[in-house]
């Protein structure tokens, strides 16, 4: 992250995971932007009836009931053959028999795979226009981050647009217990949880700040549950400062966080409940387009 100051070229201290430069709307991936990606070749060892089960599903994409003889004729096999492999991905709930037309249709295993794929697509695209107006609205850098086991990874940023100001960290991945994003989705998850994903009481540090003890790491959690937000007064980077919300994803799960970040100098106490205020408030509002209560339709 880094802070930007006049005259001066922000550092590349992240190392080759780093991108530096302000995030613009359309440079990152996303589910309106498709790339023609290159088809990987036939394996040299393929297995018969694996390829032939992801044949029949990849029939899905074409139409939305498939019958036993198209499923045959489909595949170039017997009734017999087909069907087998129609009965062991509805076994999978992968497909679905309807009752009266005896054809198949996408199971539920199926649809949650297309929809999981989908929101992880999405979330960016919908967090960037908040993100812009947190930036907007408080002068200070604005983040979205997802867990990655125990560390977090840095998908979008919009910059503060202030002189000196925190540089954005896109692309960069960082311990998750050094960062306030990280705290905020750790509380989200149950202790036992996040104990697993440290095994080793010594933490990874990144300034002489950083939490390093799993039993201090676990009674900041706790505090960020009761406050509803996660704070990082210098622990992740000397003069930074930031305050996190977890957005909550499917089975109650943080699917990411929303992060603003400032020079230490200008965030006291005052300005802290101010962006945890407006961040909550973003925060559900991206819960209800990607969480569990999203619609589905």
């Amino acid at each position: 992250m880094g802070l930007v100051q006049p005259g001066r070229v922000r550092s590349a201290d992240f190392g080759p995971t780093r991108l530096t430069g302000i995030s613009r709307p359309g440079a990152y991936p996303s589910a309106v932007q498709k790339e023609h990606v290159r088809r990987p070749e036939r394996p040299a060892y393929p297995i018969a009836s694996v390829d032939k089960a992801l044949r029949l599903l990849m029939l899905f994409r074409e139409q939305t009931t498939v019958r036993l003889s198209e499923a045959s004729a489909h595949l170039g096999v017997a009734h017999s053959t087909a069907h087998r492999l129609l009965a062991m991905l509805a076994y999978h709930g992968f497909v679905r028999q309807e009752r009266d037309s005896r054809a198949y249709v996408a199971g539920p295993a199926l649809v949650e795979i297309g929809l999981a794929a989908i929101r992880q697509m999405d979330i960016r695209l919908h967090a960037r226009p908040v993100l812009e107006d947190l930036a907007a609205t408080f002068a200070e850098t604005a983040h979205l981050v997802v867990l990655e086991g125990a560390s977090v990874r840095y998908l979008d940023a919009v910059e503060s647009s202030r002189a000196l100001r925190v540089a954005a960290r896109t692309g960069a991945a960082l311990p998750a217990n050094c960062t306030a994003s990280g705290k905020a989705m750790l509380a989200a998850l149950p202790e036992a949880e996040v104990a697993a994903m440290f095994p080793e009481d010594d933490l990874p540090a990144l300034t002489s700040r950083s939490v390093t003890s799993l039993t201090a790491l676990l009674a900041e959690l706790q505090v960020a549950r009761e406050r509803g937000y996660a704070v990082n007064i210098e622990e992740s980077e000397d003069g930074v400062a930031s305050v996190a919300v977890p957005i909550i994803g499917r089975k109650d799960a943080p699917a990411a966080a929303l992060v603003v970040s400032a020079p230490v100098t200008r965030l006291d106490n005052d300005s802290v409940r101010r962006m945890a205020a407006r961040l909550r408030d973003d925060a559900e509002r991206l819960t209800e387009l990607i969480g569990p209560h999203a619609s589905q339709s």
